[in-house]
């Protein structure tokens, strides 16, 4: 299998927006209302993280919006890519990259953006077949100046800066050669998700889907 091959689901996911909501959600009550607001405001790609009771439900009540494609964040076991896919996820996301879970993304026909850190973790993700990677934890891992040096000696790797990522240094990410969209929780406030205020969250995602890539 050839390198775009690999990675062709989770690209051409992320060229659909310039921020990728990365969601913790308690409530399946607010996921039809939060996927909804997101994806009115231009950002229909959701990331559901793994990190709540609720999360299967809510990526299952999320995968009946219109215009949006869920995924599942935090995929860390063959189990959990498992449940993922049973539920509706459409993509999965992981902090990093274990060759077990691959296996299980693969088997699963699941398409999966991998994190890596480091050079040698983008490397050996290609040299599987995956060029399109999650940088995770952007801002701890070096930020900007990391995504961009790893640029130099690997143009054909693109990453989705994840971790630290706010409205603020957004842009500078964007604006790398090598970042096609980034991830980032400030457009699902809880505050705002607990409140139900849904038309603040999908005036948030406008502002989000319009930054400059």
């Amino acid at each position: 299998m050839t390198v775009q091959s690999r990675s062709a689901g989770t690209r051409a996911l992320c060229e659909l927006a310039p921020i990728i909501p990365v969601l913790v959600v308690h409530d399946v009550a607010h996921a039809i209302p939060l996927a909804e607001a997101l994806v009115r405001g231009g950002l229909p790609v959701l990331e559901v993280t793994l990190r709540t009771p609720a999360a299967l439900d809510v990526i299952a009540a999320m995968a009946t919006v219109k215009g949006g494609h869920v995924g599942a964040g935090t995929l860390i076991t063959p189990a959990d890519v498992t449940a993922a896919k049973a539920v509706g996820a459409t993509f999965g996301v992981s902090p990093g990259a274990t060759d077990t879970l691959l296996d299980a993304c693969e088997a699963a026909e699941l398409p999966i953006l991998p994190g890596a850190a480091s050079a040698s973790e983008a490397m050996r993700l290609l040299e599987r077949g995956y060029d399109m990677l999650k940088f995770f934890p952007a801002e701890a891992a070096g930020g900007v100046d990391a995504i961009k040096g790893i640029g130099g000696p690997l143009p054909q790797i693109s990453f989705c800066p994840t971790g630290g990522i706010n409205p603020t240094n957004a842009p500078k990410y964007l604006a790398l050669s090598n970042v096609v969209c980034a991830g980032g929780s400030w457009v699902a406030p809880n505050d705002l998700v607990y409140a139900g205020k849904w038309d603040e969250i999908e005036e948030l995602a406008r502002h989000a889907s319009g930054l400059s890539r």
